[in-house]
């Protein structure tokens, strides 16, 4: 993901892409196809901070559109988490995004009633597919 001073930039899109193609030229678009990506914004590691559902949903969408200009296959069959600071209260609404295949859960999973609340929200989704 971006740092703070990029995101305060607009340059999200700009880092996420470049990033992605690196990994795509390196790695080929068949290997990524094996894989789960995750977003996670620098900015909101450690921080407690999170991006807004509707931010969430934004940058995973750009993810899926730059990886389907690769292969539309590979951009529908991926999965893409969100790990920036994914929380009780703020779980379902993040995944409610669309593009938001679920999370990686950091410091949250050390608190076994927080993490068993994200473990719910992500089975609602699941079902709501």
């Amino acid at each position: 993901g971006e740092s703070a001073d990029d995101y305060a930039a607009g340059k999200t899109e700009e880092i996420i892409a470049r990033l992605l193609d690196i990994l795509i030229e390196e790695r080929g678009i068949k290997e990524l196809a094996k894989t789960v990506l995750a977003y996670e914004p620098v900015w909101a590691i450690g921080t407690g901070e999170s991006a807004t559902p509707e931010w969430a949903q934004e940058v995973h969408s750009f993810i899926r559109q730059r990886i389907e200009k690769h292969d539309p296959e590979t951009a529908e069959s991926i999965r893409i988490l969100y790990g920036g600071s994914v929380k009780e209260d703020n779980a379902s609404a993040i995944f409610a995004g669309s593009d938001v295949d679920g999370g990686l859960i950091g410091g949250a999973s050390l608190d076994v009633e927080e993490f068993i609340h994200i473990c719910f929200a992500a089975a609602l989704k699941t079902k709501g597919k």
